[in-house]
Formats: C-alpha cells, sequence, structure tokens
C-alpha cells in the first residue's frame, strides 16, 4: 500500500499540451485512433476534457513525428501504416529479437521458461475465445516477448527493445486484427518456447525470424487491401 501512496505519475507535472499530445500519440500508436481516421478538434477537446488549443499544438507536434497527415480541404487524419515505416521498424526488431532468442537460450532459467510457457497458454486461451478482446490480445501478444527479452540478462538490450516498444504495438494491433491468422502466432510461439526448452539456438532464432516475417507479409497484405478499398470508394464518390 505504502508502495502505491508514493508512486508518482510523471503525466501529472508536465504541461497540458504535453500530456494531451502523449495521449493521443499512445491511442494512435495502440490502435485506438486508427489509420485514416479524421481527428475533430472539438470532438477530441471535449473526450479529453481540454480546450481546442492544446489539441492544436498536439496534433502540429504529431504531424512532425509522421503520425498525422494533413490533408487540403479535409483536415487531420491519422497516418497511415506506410510499407517503408513497416519495413524500418520489423527490419530492427529482427535484428534485436533474433539475438535476444539466442541470448535467452543460454540464460533463461527452467521458471523462466516455465513462465513463459503459461504466458504462451495465456495467450492461446485469449486467442480462443469468440469475444476476444483486440487491446486484451495486445498486452497478453507483448507479455509473452517480454519474458523473452527479460530471460537475454543484457540490460541494454532490454532497454532498446523497450524503447521500440510502442512502435512496434502499433504493428502488433494491426497483425491481431486478422482473425485468419490468429491461430499460427500460437503455434509460432509453441514452437519458439519448445526451442527454447531444447536450447536450441539455431531453431529458436530461425522460428524468431520467421515470426517477425509472417508478421511483415500479413500486415503488407492489409495495407494492401485497405489501399486498393481506399481507391475503390474514391471512384465511386
Amino acid at each position: 500500500m505504502r508502495e502505491q501512496e508514493n508512486t508518482v505519475n510523471p503525466e501529472e507535472y508536465m504541461p497540458l499540451r504535453e500530456v494531451v499530445f502523449l495521449t493521443l500519440r499512445r491511442q494512435i500508436l495502440r490502435g485506438e485512433l486508427k489509420p485514416g481516421e479524421r481527428l475533430m478538434e472539438i470532438s477530441l477537446a471535449n473526450k479529453l476534457g481540454v480546450s481546442r488549443t492544446p489539441i492544436r499544438e498536439a496534433i502540429r507536434k504529431l504531424e512532425h513525428e509522421g503520425l498525422v497527415v494533413m490533408i487540403p480541404r479535409r483536415g487531420a487524419h491519422v497516418a497511415e501504416i506506410t510499407r517503408q515505416e513497416l519495413n524500418d521498424v520489423l527490419e530492427i526488431r529482427k535484428s534485436l529479437e533474433t539475438l535476444a532468442i539466442t541470448k535467452a537460450c543460454d540464460y533463461m532459467t527452467d521458471r523462466d521458461i516455465h513462465e513463459l510457457r503459461e504466458a504462451e497458454e495465456a495467450f492461446a486461451i485469449q486467442i480462443a475465445r469468440r469475444d476476444a478482446d483486440l487491446t486484451n490480445l495486445g498486452e497478453a501478444d507483448e507479455h509473452f516477448h517480454d519474458i523473452i527479452y527479460r530471460g537475454t540478462n543484457n540490460r541494454r538490450l532490454i532497454q532498446i527493445l523497450n524503447n521500440l516498444r510502442e512502435q512496434m504495438y502499433r504493428f502488433r494491433m494491426e497483425y491481431l486484427k486478422d482473425t485468419d491468422i490468429r491461430q499460427t502466432l500460437v503455434r509460432e510461439h509453441d514452437a519458439i518456447v519448445k526451442a527454447l526448452e531444447l536450447r536450441d539456438k539455431d531453431e529458436a532464432e530461425r522460428l524468431t525470424a520467421l515470426h517477425i516475417d509472417n508478421q511483415y507479409r500479413n500486415i503488407v497484405r492489409l495495407i494492401d487491401a485497405r489501399k486498393t478499398e481506399g481507391e475503390s470508394h474514391e471512384q465511386t464518390d
């Protein structure tokens, strides 16, 4: 109880415009504000209980980050996920996670692997639910990978992966929207755990690379499908 009382929320001490910026940024990265969605200043201001000024400042800052685009006569919209952005982030993720999995083979204890197996099973249970909540799925998937990161015994590697967490989360949520690939994710997680149990570095590295490559291919397919749908709407209009 004492620890909870002494916990400090950094956002309590930030300027309002910074809190609004971080809130909108988090909602975009987590998919709560969807790619292509229009950002209405009045609506957002009412929702967050602020004036339009910090909303306008936050949108301008998000535009500089590439998360928002200004479309002439149509206002601010959440930026679509592009192939280039996807490639840039997943290329880094692949390099870091293949390194992490080989380190994990060396340093994860039997207790760590047992915890990972429990996380993999919890994720599978979430996937099996017909009413599976997308946010819960994303958090369960993230937790699975976090256990592997912690098992590397490399604080700098963990820090770098955590710094990339929000960018990866945006793509993770996109990936999990596709119900057709969810069982594939379960099988991939299971195979990764088995490779770790055997301390098979080569197989664990191969499976991790495949896991990320499959994510890339499926998100590209979703991007292309959304682009085609958008073009057909424009032609209809």
